[in-house]
This record gives structure tokens, sequence and C-alpha cells, in this order.
């Protein structure tokens, strides 16, 4: 839970560029990726997270700069990218523009679960977090390049002159 805007700032600020560093990997062709049958695409991740901005924070009574949620999924790898990261610049805005340390201990109905405004803050955050990591697992099937997030991917071992773990 945030219990300060600048501690969600800081980071806000690295989980928006780690998934619009990840979403600059895919490829229109890579968007229909998919580990089962029923599963969701590569496409429709990336697409769910650049609703979820203006749809989560928009119950909590943020304008957030994002399609609308029933938006259809783009054909374009570059249109998602594109639309996520004025989507994520607009959620550090609009925070930053709106809320206070008081605001964060607000709470509101979601999901049909009772949240402050900081836990809501930081579920955007694990869901984002969540999701790419099921994005990074469709990547590597659709044998794009996966960005390290949180330490170097296998593909980024290499530049440190060092083999990637087993």
């Amino acid at each position: 839970m945030f219990r300060n805007l600048e501690d969600f700032q800081i980071a806000w600020s690295y989980e928006a560029e780690m998934t619009g560093k990840a979403l600059l990997n895919l490829t229109d062709e890579s968007l229909n990726t998919k580990v089962t049958e029923d599963g969701r695409t590569l496409g429709y991740l990336g697409w769910h997270l650049t609703l979820t901005l203006g749809e989560m924070l928009g119950k909590v009574g943020l304008t957030i700069d994002a399609p609308a949620e029933d938006a259809e999924c783009p054909t374009s790898a570059a249109e998602i990218t594109r639309l996520y990261g004025i989507a994520g610049k607009s959620v550090g805005e609009e925070v930053a523009k709106n809320w206070t340390a008081e605001t964060l201990l607000i709470e509101d109905d979601m999901y049909g679960e009772t949240w402050s405004r900081g836990m809501t803050l930081f579920y955007l955050i694990a869901h984002q977090a969540h999701h790419r990591g099921q994005m990074t697992v469709l990547m590597r099937q659709a044998g794009l390049r996966v960005p390290g997030i949180y330490g170097p991917a296998k593909e980024e071992w290499a530049a440190f002159g060092q083999e990637p773990l087993p």
C-alpha cells in the first residue's frame, strides 16, 4: 500500500517504463500468440494493461487519458504501445494533480472489496506486473526478445559477459 505520493510516483515511473519496454518488442504478427486454445493472446494482454489504467483509476475518481474499457484491441502492436504510453503518463500526472497523502487513505468499493486508494495504486502496479509476466512467456513462444524487468533477461546476460543461468 502506498502511503505517500512520492513513493508511488517512483514505483509507477519504473513500472510504466518496463511495461512500455516489453510492449515495444511486440510485432503485429505476435499479437495472436497464446498458450492454449482458450487462453488470452499476447495482444489481448497488452491491450488489457492499457485499458485497465483508465478503468481501475476511473473507479476512484481519476480521468486517465486511456481508451474506453470496451474499446476494441488494435491489430497494430505499435498502436497498443503508443496508447499505453499515453495512458501510463496520464496516470502519473493525474495522481500528482488530484491526490494528496490524505487521499491515499480514502476507501472505495473496488470489485466487491473495500480498498484504500493507496492500496488501489499498489494493486494497479501488481496487476500490471502479473500480466506483464504472462506476456513474457508468450513473447518467448513467439520468438520475441524479452526485456529484463527486475534483472537481466536471458538475452541480456551476454552484455554482462556472463552465461545465462540454466
